[in-house]
Order: C-alpha cells, then structure tokens, then sequence
C-alpha cells in the first residue's frame, strides 16, 4: 500500500507538471522537467539539492535509509548489499552504474571484499566504510606495506591504523597526495605572474598589459574588449560593462556555444538543434554568417586553436570531441566513449585541450591536441560541469559547475584546486564562462543575465547585462591579447620562484662553482707561466712566449650577474 500510494502521488505530480508547464520549452528524456518549466539533469533529481528552484526535483522523493539506494525510476529503495552486487536492481541499472562499482581502484583506495572501492584513509579506523566490514579486518599488520597505504610519499604506521604525510615544501591534500606549496597560489593576488622570493611577493604583468600601482591587476592596452553572446534571438555582441549592445545575427533558435578567431576577428557558433557550424567576419561590410562545415547535433562546446587554426567541439549526439580545420571541411572525430560532454577548451602553446564530461562520471580531462596522453584532472566534488575557460598567462583552467553553483579553477596539471564563485543568486543556471584580466564572466540562463566576478575570491559581482526575456548561452570575450601568439613558454608560467630554502641553496652553489672555476683560471695562468720560463734556456728564439694580444682574451671570462648566475664567454 505505500508504494501504492507513492506511485498515485508520483503520477499526480507528473499531471500537474504537464500543466503548468505548458508553453514552456520541452525537456530531454535525459532531463527532469522542474514545475516552474526549468529542465535539469535526471541524475539531480531526489539527491537533497533544490536544483529547479522551486525545489520540484526533491518532491515525493522516497526517504531511503543510510547506505540504501534510491531507485528514481522506480520509486523504490535497493538495500545497501543489492548495490554493486552485478545484479540491477533498478529497471534502469542505475544501483550497478554508480562509480563506486568500478572494480578497479585507484591507488588511494581500498577495495572491499564486494569489490567496492572506499578511500583508504577510512581504512583500519573503527569504522564500517566498506558494507561487508572488510575495511576494518587484518588491522594487526603494518598498512604501509601494501601499496604504501595509497599515500603518494610517506606512509605511517600507527598502533590504530596509519597516516599519510608529505616532504617539506609539500602539503597533504584529499588525505593520501601530496602537492607542491605555490606560495604565489595560495596568496592569490597577482592576476598574471607572480614572483615570490625570500619570503615578498611581486605581481608583473604580460607584454601588452600594464600593472596597476598598489595592486596585482593587469589591464590590457590597445582596443577595448567586447563580449559577444549566443541567444535565442541570434547572436549579440557588447562592450564589458554592458551599456552599449547591437545584433550581430537575427536567426531565432535554441542558443549554443560560440567561439573566435581574435586575428582576424571572426566568430563561429552552432545552435543545439542543427547540425551546422557557423562562422562570420566582423571586419567585413555585410557582416553576414556563412556554414563553416556540417558537424553534428547537439554541440555544447566549441574552441578555436589560433596557433594552427583547427576547431573543437564536443556532442552529446556523438558522445565525442571532434576537430576540423578552420580552412576547409575536413574533420575528425578526436575522443570518443565520452558519457555526456558539454565544454571545451584549447591551450595550443603547450599543446593542451580540454574538456568536460558529466552525467555517468563527471569530471575535467585534459589531453594533447592529437588525443593522446588523455588524463583526468578533476574527478571529485563535482557534479555537472556546463563550461571551461583558460587562464592563459596562469597556467589555470577556470569550469562553472550548474550542480554544485560554482566556478572553481585548477592548474593545468591538476594541482591547487580552489572554489572561487559560490551560488551568489546569478550562478543557478550558467553556460557560458570567460576570463579576462582579473575578472571570471559568466552567462546564466536562470536570470538571463551576463554577471561577473573577481577571479580570485568571487568578490565584486557584477551583473553587466539583464536580457529580460532573452535567454543567454555561450559566451566569448574578443580581444587580441586572448589569444597570444608568442610561444615563449617561459612567460606562461605563473609561478618562477623558488622557495626560500632552494633559493639559498642555489646561490650558495653559485658562488662555489664561481670561486672553483676563478681558481682553475688562475692554476692554468700559473701553469702556463711556469712552463714558459722552464723552457727559456733552450734560446730565446726557439720557445719564444707569445706577444699576441689576442691570447690572454682567449681565456674564458666569468661574468658575475644580479641573480648569482655566471656565464663563460671567449672576446
């Protein structure tokens, strides 16, 4: 009889929906259709976050006991011994899809006698973590034999269980790895680089922006930036401040990404629904769109490579990352098996594209711009990842997290994580995501307005643009600094200081290879001077010593510089 009455409830509120939701846009099979006409990811339905905004997705949700499964499709709860177990308890196999089934883990996991993976720090701690106990047997033995107890560097073996720990200069981070102290990072003031020596800091800006006395702010020189942004209406271009805007295109339809070319200021953009890549020259005198080539549907991501002129995008109709080339029709599909991919980003300078994935097993992954070296660099505490965007002169990749309702930034090699934008009102629904100089710009279809941020703590929001009834979704800021066409690497990194202990380190060795190689010279000159006056009885005119000026210029010279440096050189 409960589950009777579950289901009549469930179907009253299905009815209901179907009501009020008339007039409003359909949702996917893949999406929840919220009673004020919202649409948000099935699997967000009933997981105790008001994700609809009107908390729609969280009615009629069963109260499913600690460690039990619930079963959305199904109205039902699966016990906690029925998940994982290879048999699908749900219609729809959701209690064998989790990630926890996976039956390898990972090194910072324990895998219980199940086959489950739980973290290994919960290991031998008194505590049930794995459902049939296997975490807390043998607890006798030393942990840190087996597989170093998943830690990273340095395992301790404690009467009750053991610990992970870290070198100096390193800290502990998800309780079993390690990762390098970036002073500049974790002070996080310095909107490009960052030069941390002896304890100080000092902000220095790119070639092209100027430093803003008494701060870390790099303002960019020349032209104004502009922000150009997809909508239902067509395609919008305006300045940041949002007090000047014009249509770029009029063509109504479900808005999508949209990506640039800054050298030659061209644009290009897709709209879910079709299956065309556009692309449009703001320099030229009709300004009309022309089809770039014929991709697939459902595009959620698009980026441009300026260094060698290709274009990524990634569908959710393919589950793939596709590029082409931006002078002819030629394309190919790059990765594919991904669950559901919405964004994507390019760093060509290093030779990096990345993208996320959600659904199934959300994450961010980054790998080189042919495919290869594919690795993950997030891959917890996150939930549905909509949009990435690169802090190029960083080295950080900035992604908005619908789920979750925040902007969070990573390295490029997927260390010092950090939560920049939290749910602020204006961060319920995002799609688009830029970064400019010290500011994070997003666009939120909820409020239908472009908002901004500070980069480094999410303070200062700003809402540049209200669209009224428009609703926006991907979004580009144009200016030529963006895209920068320099590759020395050396002024993409963020970080070139050593720590303090380092720093003494190398400029002692400096000055004792300096003081050695002035005493080698001054050996040699001996030497040879010795030799030449051993052999003068001979006659002078046999072994005469050379009058060459040139000789003694010959020698090699050391040069002392700022840094503690030396350099050899022939005159």
């Amino acid at each position: 009889m409960e589950h009777l009455g579950v289901l009549l409830l469930l179907l009253l509120t299905c009815v209901s929906r179907l009501l009020l939701t008339e007039g409003f846009p359909k949702c996917s099979t893949e999406q929840f259709v919220c009673n004020n006409g919202r649409c948000v990811p099935l699997n967000l339905r009933c997981d105790g976050v008001d994700d609809c905004g009107d908390s729609s997705d969280e009615i009629s949700c069963l109260n499913c006991t600690s460690g039990s499964f619930h079963c959305v499709a199904a109205a039902r709860c699966v016990p906690s011994p029925s998940v994982c177990d290879g048999k699908p308890d749900c219609f729809d196999g959701a209690d064998e899809q989790l990630d926890t089934c996976a039956q390898s883990c990972t090194r910072s996991q324990f895998k219980c006698t199940n086959g489950r993976c739980v973290s290994n720090s919960g290991r031998c701690d008194n505590i049930k973590d794995c459902e049939d106990g296997s975490d807390e047997e043998n607890c006798d033995g030393n942990e840190c034999e087996i597989n170093n107890g998943g830690c990273s560097h340095l395992c301790i073996d404690l009467p009750l269980g053991f610990m992970c720990d870290c070198p100096s200069e390193m800290r502990l981070v998800q309780d079993t790895h390690c990762q390098d102290v970036d002073h500049c990072l974790d002070s996080d003031v310095c909107d490009q680089t960052c030069v941390h020596t002896n304890g100080s800091f000092a902000c220095e800006c790119q070639d092209g922006y100027v430093l803003t006395v008494g701060t870390g702010q790099c303002k960019a020189t020349g032209v104004a930036a502009h922000v150009v942004v997809s909508t239902h209406e067509g395609v919008k271009w305006m300045d940041l401040s949002g007090s000047e805007q014009r249509n770029i295109t009029y063509k109504r339809g479900l808005p999508g990404p949209v990506s640039a070319l800054n050298a030659n200021n061209t644009l290009y953009w897709t709209s879910s629904e079709n299956d065309i890549i556009y692309r449009m020259s703001l320099d030229s005198s009709d300004q009309r769109p022309t089809v770039l080539l014929k991709a697939s549907t459902d595009i959620l991501g698009l980026a441009v490579d300026w260094i060698h002129e290709l274009l990524y995008w990634v569908s959710t109709n393919t589950h793939a990352l596709h590029v082409a080339s931006l002078n002819d029709s030629k394309q190919s599909e790059l990765i594919s098996g991904l669950s559901r991919p919405t964004a994507v980003a390019v760093q060509p300078l290093l030779g990096y594209v990345f993208w996320a994935d959600s659904e199934a097993s959300p994450r961010i992954e980054r790998a080189s711009l042919d495919g290869t070296s594919r690795i993950a660099l997030i891959t917890s505490s996150i939930r549905y990842p909509v949009a990435v965007s690169l802090d190029i002169p960083r080295g950080l990749l900035y992604w908005a997290d619908s789920g979750l309702r925040t902007v969070s930034r990573v390295a490029f090699d997927g260390q010092h994580r950090k939560t920049v934008v939290e749910s602020n009102g204006y961060l319920d629904q995002p799609y688009g995501l830029a970064i400019f100089e010290s500011r994070v710009y997003w666009s939120d279809q909820l409020t239908n307005s472009i908002c901004s941020a500070d980069k480094h703590n999410g303070n200062m929001l700003q809402v540049s643009q209200r669209l009224g009834s428009v609703s926006p979704a991907g979004l580009v800021i144009l200016h030529p600094l963006l895209q920068p066409a320099d590759n020395d690497l050396s002024q993409m990194k963020t970080r070139t200081a050593l720590p303090d202990s380092q720093f003494t380190l190398i400029l002692s060795l400096t000055v004792i290879i300096s003081l050695l190689l002035v005493g080698a010279v001054l050996w040699w000159q001996r030497s040879e001077f010795c030799a030449s006056r051993s052999l003068s009885p001979l006659g002078d005119e046999t072994f005469k010593e050379s009058q060459d000026p040139l000789l003694l210029s010959r020698l090699p010279v050391v040069h002392e510089h700022k840094d503690g440096a030396q350099n050899s050189s022939t005159h």
